[in-house]
């Protein structure tokens, strides 16, 4: 019976449900806001599905209110929110501050903590100002600075009650789907390069910013600050096999090691990923060093420069190496991995989306063993429906069920220190180069009605009952 009673989720586990501001907020060029890179991006012809936009979306610029109440109705006691930098400053320089978007966040955050809910907020979440874009965007070395004061700016604005910061969402994917395959803004195919200069800006801008807080703000405000990486859990094709053992390393070098060696381990980037891109080169006859640049002593160490490990975990792959595109300078052919789905593996809707709750569980441990044992939060995972639409979406209520189960077995049976579970995401929302087409949320959005009615899935009630037995403390884990 001790056993029993000692499986339950800690006290002060986070329970949260997470959106950000592109794909929910609408109000494109309300009050004052400047455009973003997916503001310029989506009114491209043939870059969203259906050539769909996050001009309106789920019009959270207007209906705060709704998204409050669906957050009280889960009972989750945070929720993790992104602020548009161009909403705040919409040239992307604190030379002008839109007060209209300060006062619009300021309301948020003042209602969330009203509800007894801790707002988690992201600085970027994909949507860079296009004025920064057109200076270079993420390629350029002065970004780190920009962003630095950018997130300054938001310290001091919002730190006073906001106490768990995200600096940059999925660096990982903002460089590589944004730079190299060209599917997100800024919509670059900059093959084999520009993708590991955007990574090496982003731990610059990160770095900045995680030293500012720390010692500006840390010693008054007393929060924590982390950066969202993002990882599929990858294994060898062949368990026995020395080559796919070594194709899925490299697979999380260059998924999730490219952004949290520097951070947590080293100060720089996986050696498996330095080498096999300095192999590639060679192949090539290029020079790898300036492909993946190295970390300059002038800018701020970036080495200890996260306080929480936040994860962002969807999927799981089985890895061989391959991959295609030897023959060019592409991320792909440094890569070497070929990632295979395994027939047993159910698929939510969408078709890269394999339903893997325990591929989760790996992970988990993987971070413990390889990252120092940080504490973790996973700040995104989720589960897609497309095609018709089911309120009773059964199979997604098992996909949490399922998932939140092996969290709690890498807590209690794998000793990780998991201190929260944020779902994605609290509604359907503009789910990117999908557009609407693909729905991840625990409310359904109505995209056609202009009220944009907010409906409970089932998922979401189910949802809500597994935090309130939490929470209560009656739930003992199966």
């Amino acid at each position: 019976p001790n056993r029993q009673k000692k499986k339950m989720f800690p006290p002060d586990f986070a329970w949260g449900a997470a959106t950000s501001a592109y794909q929910i907020e609408g109000g494109w060029q309300a009050d004052g806001k400047g455009p973003s890179i997916w503001d310029t991006f989506s009114h491209e012809k043939g870059r969203v599905f259906g050539d769909q936009n996050g001009d309106v979306a789920c019009n959270s610029y207007e209906l705060w209110e709704k998204d409050l109440e669906c957050i009280q109705q889960l009972g989750l006691t945070h929720y993790r929110l992104s602020l548009s930098w161009a909403r705040l400053l919409p040239d992307g320089t604190t030379r002008h501050v839109n007060q209209k978007g300060v006062q619009y966040y300021n309301k948020v955050i003042d209602d969330l903590l009203a509800s007894n809910v801790s707002p988690m907020v992201t600085l970027y979440h994909f949507d860079l100002p296009q004025a920064l874009q057109d200076q270079g965007g993420w390629k350029s070395p002065g970004i780190a600075s920009l962003f630095d004061s950018y997130a300054q700016f938001c310290f001091q604005t919002f730190g006073d009650r906001v106490k768990l910061w995200i600096t940059i969402n999925e660096p990982q994917v903002c460089a590589k789907v944004g730079h190299e395959d060209g599917i997100h803004a800024p919509g670059l195919k900059e093959k084999g390069t520009a993708a590991y200069l955007v990574g090496h800006n982003m731990l610059r801008a990160h770095a900045a910013a995680w030293h500012s807080y720390n010692s500006l703000y840390r010693p008054e405000q007393k929060g924590a600050v982390s950066l969202a990486l993002n990882s599929d859990w990858y294994e060898p094709l062949n368990q026995g096999c020395t080559e796919d053992i070594a194709a899925a390393e490299r697979d999380l070098a260059f998924t999730l090691g490219w952004f949290a060696w520097p951070v947590f381990v080293t100060g720089d980037y996986p050696e498996i990923m330095r080498s096999a891109i300095n192999t590639q080169s060679k192949k090539l006859g290029y020079n790898g060093a300036c492909r993946l640049p190295s970390f300059s002593n002038d800018d701020p160490a970036v080495l200890g420069t996260a306080d929480f490990f936040a994860l962002n975990y969807y999927t799981s792959r089985k890895v061989k190496p391959g991959g295609g595109c030897e023959q060019m300078l592409c991320m792909k052919a440094d890569q070497d991995a070929e990632e295979v789905l395994d027939s047993s593996w159910p698929i939510s809707g969408v078709s890269w989306l394999a339903v893997v709750p325990d591929g989760l569980r790996k992970l988990l441990k993987y971070i413990k063993d390889t990252f120092n044992d940080p504490a973790v939060l996973i700040t995104e995972n989720g589960f897609s429906q497309v095609g018709p639409l089911q309120i009773e979406d059964a199979q997604r209520s098992v996909h949490y069920k399922d998932t939140i189960s092996e969290v709690a077995k890498a807590i209690y049976e794998d000793g990780v220190n998991v201190r929260g579970y944020f779902a994605w995401s609290l509604m359907d929302n503009f789910e990117w180069a999908d557009g609407f087409s693909v729905r991840f949320g625990l409310f359904h959005v109505d995209f056609a009605d202009s009220k944009r009615t907010r409906t409970l899935y089932q998922s979401g009630r189910d949802y809500a009952k597994i935090i309130s037995k939490y929470k209560s403390g009656q739930s003992k884990l199966e």
